[in-house]
């Protein structure tokens, strides 16, 4: 299919919040190279993510099956798909539409091979590349302007309820073994003087609140489960730096081409997953545990260390964070 031809697109990415900021720079090239309408298929936990961005037409999204939107889908008349998840589900959208696509090299098997015999077969490229590879044969090519976010014109959070000034502290993470353990947090906001804000979701409240009643320091203030993504972004824009794990909040520091320090523990950035920003630009500083045996143990992650030791995250040197 010539470029000319598409005018309506559809990409897909069901989840989750980086993987979806991931995807934005293929939505703006798109949109600014093609002149063409995009529209976005996702979860509905995730579809704040995208429903203020310019570049989105319009946003679909499902609670589980595809057949929650395939009647609006069908009538919609799109002329291609760009499936950014390539997974059963947008199989269904695919096989249901019967269009055109395009998508991405998950890199399974030498993820596969890294993760079970520790043979490095993982190619230079940062999965962002990679998504832009499914837009090729479109002639849309990579602006170099790296991640986007946009936060909604109704967000109204209270400046004066923050410092005049703080770094964040990410310390969440889908699977234990991408976070560290809470002495290491307590350790790291203990040798810090500048007031540091911890975010995370509900289910890492009671670590920041055991954080904040351990060092009983009015510098250490914790938003973990108090804020939607939308206010933690608008608390990782305005801060001056961001210390987080392999999550979410990573990427969103990014598209805000904020100063990180990144903590790796099970997972590794030669997955291609590293923080990715503009052209000539790289905030990012990586600390890990190198030449352990058994890291990688898995290309996602864990609820606890298979070996037993955790030593991935419990031998990072938090003086490389400080």
């Amino acid at each position: 299919m010539t470029k000319e031809k598409i005018k309506k697109v559809l990409i897909i990415r069901f989840s989750s919040i980086g993987d979806i900021v991931l995807t934005t720079p293929v939505v703006r090239c798109l949109k600014k190279q093609l002149s063409v309408e995009v529209h976005y298929l996702t979860k509905k936990s995730f579809q704040k993510l995208v429903l203020s961005n310019p570049y989105i037409d319009k946003v679909y999204s499902i609670q589980k099956n595809v057949t929650e939107i395939s009647d609006e889908l069908k009538k919609e008349g799109y002329d291609c798909i760009i499936d950014l998840h390539k997974n059963i589900r947008t199989k269904q959208v695919r096989a249901l539409l019967r269009i055109p696509y395009y998508t991405f090299d998950k890199i399974n098997w030498q993820k596969w091979v890294m993760v079970n015999f520790k043979i490095n077969k993982l190619p230079k490229v940062h999965i962002v590349d990679r998504y832009m590879e499914s837009v090729k044969t479109l002639g849309v090519i990579n602006d170099g302007e790296g991640l986007d976010y946009f936060l909604p014109n109704d967000l109204n959070v209270d400046a004066s309820d923050f410092p005049q000034s703080w770094i964040v502290f990410a310390i969440g993470g889908a699977h234990a073994t991408k976070r560290l353990p809470i002495e290491k947090i307590i350790d790291i906001c203990k040798k810090i003087k500048t007031p540091i804000i911890l975010i995370g979701g509900k289910e890492d409240a009671t670590i920041g609140k055991e954080v904040v009643l351990t060092l009983q320091s009015n510098n250490i203030i914790n938003k973990c489960g108090t804020t939607s993504i939308d206010e933690s972004a608008w608390i990782i824009k305005n801060a001056q730096q961001v210390i987080t794990h392999d999550t979410g909040m990573m990427h969103i520091a990014a598209a805000f081409q904020k100063k990180i320090i990144s903590i790796w523990g099970n997972t590794i950035p030669e997955f291609g997953m590293y923080p990715y920003y503009k052209n000539g630009i790289d905030n990012n500083k990586s600390v890990e545990v190198e030449n352990l045996s058994c890291r990688p143990c898995s290309k996602i992650g864990f609820d606890k260390c298979p070996k037993g030791h955790f030593k991935c995250m419990r031998e990072i040197d938090i003086n490389k964070v400080i």
